[in-house]
């Protein structure tokens, strides 16, 4: 199961105290104390691993190590070791302490998220010429502690979107290696899939029904992961009685979540078209046409029909590349 929405809380460990200490060797006078270390930061990393999240599942306090109290003869304490959480790239970093906003976009991108807290001095720090034995020192600075909540919106080249069992699954699988669940029912997909077509990130994300906008079956978890797809292969199956309101509904559900989704390039696909008859597939494909004119036949049993998709794949492909 992908876990795509948690909220934990992230405390940076805090400074160690610094120490008044005085020299004890003889014949040597004044103050040794030492500083103390610095607490723990806590970084973010981003990785491709969608599933990433799910060290979250059970574990909601993350809590990085105390720097050690400085100590006598100058010895300072020792700082507290980093902790790097390695999240999926696509993740919004909200920061419910501060209401802040932010996210990591590139793989490998490394953000810290929270920072250790100072080393306090110790009472060399201290020392004048009219202070010459200074008692005073610090105690170590507090590190930050935030709630985060962590949501995972997929950052894909192409999304295939559409109602639920109309062949989304079965194109990812024939266009890439991924190995999503295929099935002659609804909500077969009830999380996002992921595969790569040459350098192109294909998302198979789950179905939706007419009310998902307001949370009614998959809901906001299809809506959440169309936002920052940048093409869509809609899906529209020969087999419907009404594929142009199936359309439709698939582009109200979009509008009312987001009307900048109604903006991105959409190529429609009349899928399932072997099981219709000719004069039926070419009736259906010429309606969704007037609708939208890159409208495709499409069935993973005629190869010539997969051969428009991965030519359209290329396309996008080669402008990807040109505008890099």
């Amino acid at each position: 199961m992908i876990i795509d929405d948690v909220t934990v809380r992230i405390s940076a460990g805090n400074g160690g105290d610094g120490t008044a200490t005085f020299n004890k060797n003889l014949m040597e006078l004044g103050p040794t104390g030492g500083t103390g270390g610095s607490g723990g930061s806590v970084y973010l990393e981003s990785v491709a691993d969608i599933n990433a999240l799910r060290q979250f599942r059970f574990k909601k306090s993350i809590q990085a190590d105390n720097g050690k109290n400085g100590q006598g003869q100058f010895r300072n304490g020792t700082d507290a070791p980093d902790i790097v959480l390695r999240i999926p790239v696509g993740t919004v970093i909200h920061n419910l302490s501060n209401n802040s906003e932010s996210d990591i976009s590139h793989i490998g991108e490394k953000i810290i998220l929270a920072k250790g807290g100072r080393g306090g001095r110790g009472n060399t720090h201290f020392k004048s010429a009219t202070n010459t034995s200074p008692k005073q020192f610090e105690h170590g600075f507090p590190g930050q502690m935030f709630d985060i909540r962590f949501e995972l919106k997929l950052i894909a080249d192409v999304g295939l979107i559409g109602l639920p069992n109309v062949g989304k699954s079965n194109l990812l699988n024939e266009l890439t290696n991924a190995k999503s669940k295929v099935a002659d029912y609804p909500f077969t997909t009830l999380e996002p899939h992921l595969g790569t077509y040459y350098e192109l990130v294909i998302a198979d994300i789950p179905g939706l029904i007419e009310g998902a906008s307001h949370g009614k079956g998959l809901g906001i978890k299809f809506l959440r992961h169309v936002e920052r797809t940048k093409i869509l292969f809609h899906l529209v199956s020969a087999d419907s009685q009404n594929p142009v309101a199936d359309y439709a509904a698939v582009r109200a559900e979009l509008g009312t979540y987001d009307k900048t989704l109604l903006g991105k390039p959409e190529y429609v696909f009349l899928s399932k078209c072997d099981a219709v008859s000719q004069d039926e597939m070419l009736t259906k494909l010429a309606l969704l046409k007037t609708l939208n004119k890159n409208s495709y036949p499409l069935s993973i049993l005629k190869p010539e029909t997969l051969e428009n998709v991965k030519s359209i794949l290329n396309i996008i492909k080669s402008n990807r590349l040109y505008h890099q």
